[in-house]
């Protein structure tokens, strides 16, 4: 038996009631061998509408299936494809553009990039829709249309573009459904190398692509679930699911005839063997014999609660309308008169509505002999044909236990899965703490926080990296890097506050630590500087700041380079600064320089006339005056100088506040 082993593939079809195991190969791009088949029913009720609820019962029977195949062919079987059934089933559709930037040819790989983020998007969309956390995994999406910029299109593979865009329809199921399938075949000893869904499996065979640009529904009637989805205008347009099958018409017949399960299946299934009388005996231990006709008639009512059933979920998926025809796969949909009931409920002719069996497995042959041709088949042939169109296409991994479904392109990392569970970008890599951002002196500066630690990152236990490659069934563990300390400043760290100013105060040189501003206000060496701070480091004291750092008190009049200053004058450095003196000691400087004749003061008071400014002036109370006299006379407000230097002339020369004052003289004062 040529059982062509290098291209042996191997479906699960992994139902409520049984597990069917497939093995086979495909001999051309049109025909499918089966080499070997097997069915074990499940022996409890480990499985409810297509949900795992007992993953030991569930892996033993998977195990009996792999054994019965290895001993058929003759071949160790490692790797599986599975289809999950629609339980608890999302589907979204979504419109995706793919912005290249520059105009460029399209190749496969960039569609399959396209169609990725487009899925990605639609699972966030459907989160968000859904207001849950659950986590959901794609199992499966179909493109609707194309587009060319804005272009609808077939096909866009060898085409220029600048933007590619598609209408994405794609299902989801919780992960939990999933993971159970994992769980199941991974104790088999059995690592999935494909999964999808049942009605996806099923359609590939029921519905060949030269039939789907007819509005078309696919109803796929297990034990526990009845799986439909839609075709229109070439593409599956829709998915959904009702959790009622099989298993409904046969917990009918266990009420009626007060039979347990397997005897009730037993029941229903004599039903399509035409026997004139069917025997069984009930769970008081009684025989008993029914007729056919009597069964029928038991099961007539719950048989059109699930084409009712059926039939308004297509018209809810197809827009409220029907479709032109249903086909029907699976055991579920078996039963005597079922195809007719659907038809009078989706108000379709009874030749609208049909079992898709024998005439849609035209090319698969099988190897084993005394092979039927029935529904049952499409399903478990079509998730074997699924693996030739995903594989080398599709990976999965596990990463931080979310399996992800990958886009295999040869060059996959880390990063690649990080991104398929939707994980932040930004907690990948070392994060520093916040910046600082301020100006000194009118300048930017910036000082960044520290580095964190980068991402921990394992595949399959052993230290990997987020450029490491993965491949098939990896096992990758991420832990999220860490941030930084955030910046930190004082003043007394920058370098512009070091060193000082000197100046030189009553004839004394006198060293001071700069001044800085932040603002309009001044803030000491230990200010801790924050984003946004306007730092100036002054090269002056005023007058006031000078006697506040030298503590001592303002006494009299101040000069400033031998200026009269107020509180808020500019000192800078190199500056003279003298306090302290007042009138009788300008006086005796100025006798000190020889500027006058000693001679004691006395109590005698000459009026002087003297012109400031234009204005005459007397001053009184003094036998001699000074320069500085004519302030206590003449209103002159130094504070509302508009200049830098205050300028003094007496008859038009320049003067000192302690040159002598006559009787006649002129004087000015001026700011410059």
């Amino acid at each position: 038996m040529n059982t062509n082993p290098e291209q042996l593939v191997f479906g699960l079809d992994i139902g409520t009631r049984s597990i069917v195991g497939t093995v086979g190969y495909k001999k051309n791009i049109r025909d499918f061998v089966v080499v070997a088949q097997s069915v074990r029913f499940h022996e409890t009720r480990s499985m409810l509408d297509g949900q795992i609820h007992d993953i030991g019962a569930v892996a033993d029977t998977v195990t009996a299936v792999r054994r019965d195949l290895e001993k058929k062919t003759g071949k160790k079987l490692t790797d599986v494809c599975i289809a999950a059934a629609g339980r608890v089933l999302k589907t979204y559709t979504i419109r995706t553009d793919y912005d290249l930037g520059e105009e460029m040819v399209i190749t496969e790989e960039l569609i399959r990039s396209m169609e990725l983020i487009g899925v990605e998007q639609a699972n966030s969309e459907l989160r968000a829709k859904e207001k849950s956390d659950i986590p959901y995994f794609c199992v499966g999406y179909s493109v609707i249309k194309y587009y060319l910029g804005d272009v609808t299109m077939l096909s866009l593979e060898g085409h220029k573009a600048s933007r590619i865009g598609a209408d994405i329809l794609a299902t989801f199921l919780p992960n939990d459904v999933v993971d159970g399938l994992y769980a199941a075949t991974g104790r088999a000893g059995l690592n999935v190398v494909n999964l999808t869904l049942e009605p996806i499996a099923a359609i590939n065979l029921a519905i060949p692509e030269k039939f789907r640009l007819l509005n078309l529904a696919l109803v796929d009637i297990g034990a526990g679930t009845s799986d439909i989805c839609i075709t229109k205008g070439g593409s599956v347009v829709a998915y959904g699911m009702i959790p009622c099958a099989g298993d409904f018409l046969t917990e009918t017949l266990m009420t009626e005839y007060l039979v347990e399960f397997n005897t009730a299946e037993d029941i229903k299934l004599a039903l399509s063997e035409k026997k004139k009388k069917i025997t069984f005996t009930d769970i008081m231990g009684l025989k008993q014999s029914v007729l056919p006709s009597d069964v029928k008639k038991v099961l007539d009512k719950p048989m059109r609660d699930l084409a009712k059933q059926i039939s308004d979920k297509i018209m809810k998926l197809n827009g409220n309308k029907s479709t032109s025809a249903i086909f029907l796969v699976g055991g579920g949909g078996k039963s005597p008169e079922f195809a007719g009931i659907l038809s009078e409920c989706a108000k379709l002719p009874k030749d609208r509505v049909a079992l898709r069996g024998a005439e849609v497995l035209g090319s698969v042959h099988f190897l084993e002999e005394d092979v039927v041709k029935d529904p049952l088949l499409v399903t478990p042939i079509g998730i074997c044909l699924n693996y030739y169109e995903q594989n080398n296409n599709f990976i999965f991994v596990k990463c931080n236990d979310d399996l992800v479904k990958l886009y295999d392109n040869g060059r996959l990392t880390v990063m690649d899965a990080a991104m398929g569970i939707g994980f932040p970008n930004e907690s990948l890599f070392p994060r520093r703490g916040s910046s600082l951002d301020f100006t000194v002196n009118g300048k930017r500066r910036l000082i960044r926080g520290e580095a964190g630690e980068s991402a921990v990152i394992t595949i399959n236990g052993k230290p990997a990296s987020i450029s490491s490659p993965v491949t098939r069934n990896d096992d990758i563990r991420i832990t999220e890097s860490t941030s930084g300390a955030d910046a930190k400043a004082t003043v007394s760290d920058l370098d512009e506050v070091h060193g000082s100013i000197i100046f030189y105060v009553n004839g004394k040189k006198v060293s001071c630590p700069k001044l800085v501003s932040n603002g309009s206000e001044i803030v000491n060496q230990m200010y801790s500087i924050k984003s946004g701070d306007a730092i100036s480091v002054l090269d002056y004291y005023t007058v006031d700041r000078l006697i506040e750092y030298m503590d001592v008190e303002k006494n009299g009049t101040v000069m400033v380079n031998n200026v009269i200053a107020l509180g808020d004058e500019k000192v800078y450095e190199n500056f003279t600064v003298d306090f302290g003196i007042d009138n009788a000691d300008l006086t005796a400087m100025a006798r000190e320089n020889g500027e006058l004749e000693k001679q004691e003061v006395t109590e005698t008071s000459v009026p002087v006339t003297v012109t400031v400014n234009g204005t005459q002036v007397v001053m009184t109370g003094h036998e001699h005056y000074t320069f500085v006299n004519i302030l206590d006379f003449y209103p002159f407000d130094i504070k509302q100088g508009q200049g830098k230097e205050l300028k003094m002339t007496l008859n038009g020369e320049p003067c000192e506040f302690i040159s002598p004052v006559s009787d006649g003289d002129a004087a000015e004062l001026r700011w410059e």
